[in-house]
């Protein structure tokens, strides 16, 4: 049976079976999308962002290295994929054509999309800087569509996927349940002895047993100096009486993620350690406060810099005090439609939703890391996820 085949039959047994929503979240989102197209003049969307495609059509794939395109317009909905995801096309979408090409034959990409754009008129967004739009699709169809405009429709996107709806904010909601179970487990496993990449294996299993899905970043898990080298994970390295453990988890529920950091040491915090979780804790709540409807992102991270300023020659931040998180696929949890630092000037709107990365890492020595997930309310930001705040050790 070849895909053209498999899909007719799936088409007739178990179309939309598998979608994530309900239609009519489907259609506030693409309401949403239409009317900001309609304010920048734009006939079309060429989207290649999973996360983009999911959002629009509930396409979901642990297979997000082949070139999958979405043609969006208020009118119709086409995408394409390679023979090998003919079956998430037809069970997790109702999108009203299917394109799929062989999967070795990338030579059939470029002619049923570029005939799709040609009927949908001359303007049409895509997302330049995002790396699923390869350079052999773009550099093609700018030839065979010489009368076409490509916009940067990226920012566009970002404005319509940065507030929550409810459906979101309950997928949120259980992703950090799910997050904080593995932490939990996670950190009742800290103990010297024992590995960073066995502590990880403790909390993966945890979050898979509470039903995450694939992460789309697995269990961060450093340990000691390690800890000062942003973004290393478990390694095999065996822990330490009183080293700190830095654990960092983001469970996936219907694609959505709820991170959270927390910081365990094997045996009795030193001084210093608690003392820069003194800062990591303040720094938190001048967060919270500060993220209010109306306010800038730049005002919060200003307020930010103020707490660290005590220790900004002594410890790196990496000068992001949020982002927003949301439907991901590997390799990131990060939504990436907006970000708390300096020269930000968007402003805070009800049910955004941020991880907050309050990591402080002394080169050569150690780290000490603490977040939420949180979301904005009319007060302020609250959490999603449920971190006790505490540096604890283990006696």
């Amino acid at each position: 049976m070849n895909h053209h085949d498999y899909r007719a039959m799936l088409q007739n047994t178990l179309a939309g079976s598998e979608c994530p929503f309900p239609e009519s979240e489907f259609q506030r989102r693409h309401v949403a999308l239409s009317e900001a197209m309609r304010a920048e003049s734009l006939d079309a969307l060429l989207l290649t962002d999973p996360s983009d495609i999911y959002y629009l059509t509930g396409y979901n794939t642990f297979e997000v290295a082949v070139h999958t395109a979405l043609v969006f317009t208020p009118q119709r909905q086409v995408l394409q994929v390679p023979s090998i995801e003919t079956g998430p096309a037809v069970a997790c979408t109702r999108v009203d054509e299917i394109l799929d090409y062989r999967w070795e034959g990338v030579e059939e990409v470029l002619l049923p999309l570029a005939e799709v754009l040609a009927d949908c008129g001359s303007r049409i967004g895509i997302d330049r800087w995002h790396g699923s739009l390869r350079f052999g699709v773009m550099s093609d169809l700018l030839e065979r569509l010489p009368g076409h405009r490509f916009v940067d429709a990226g920012p566009l996107m970002d404005r319509v996927r940065i507030v929550k709806s409810a459906a979101e904010l309950d997928c949120l909601t259980e992703s950090a349940r799910i997050t904080g179970l593995g932490i939990e487990a996670a950190a009742a496993a800290v103990r010297p002895g024992i590995t960073d990449s066995e502590i990880a294996a403790v909390g993966a299993r945890a979050m898979h047993e509470a039903g995450s899905e694939f992460m789309s970043m697995q269990p961060i898990v450093t340990t000691g100096r390690r800890i000062s080298i942003i973004h290393t994970n478990h390694q095999r390295h065996r822990i330490a009486e009183g080293d700190p453990v830095f654990l960092e988890f983001g469970s996936s529920w219907k694609r959505y993620t709820a991170p959270m950091m927390r910081t365990v040491v094997a045996g009795r915090p030193a001084e210093k350690m608690q003392a820069v979780f003194a800062i990591c804790q303040r720094l938190y709540a001048t967060l919270l406060d500060t993220m209010r409807p109306g306010q800038r992102f730049d005002d919060a991270a200003r307020a930010g810099e103020q707490v660290l300023a005590p220790v900004a020659a002594e410890a790196f931040f990496s000068g992001v005090f949020g982002y927003t998180v949301g439907a991901q696929f590997p390799p990131s949890w990060v939504e990436g439609s907006g970000f708390i630092a300096r020269g930000q000037m968007q402003r805070f709107e009800v049910g955004m939703v941020f991880h907050l990365p309050l990591c402080l890492r002394l080169p050569g020595q150690w780290g000490i890391g603490c977040s939420d997930t949180v979301r904005v309310t009319e007060q302020g930001a609250e959490p999603i996820t449920a971190n006790p705040w505490q540096l604890s050790g283990i006696e």
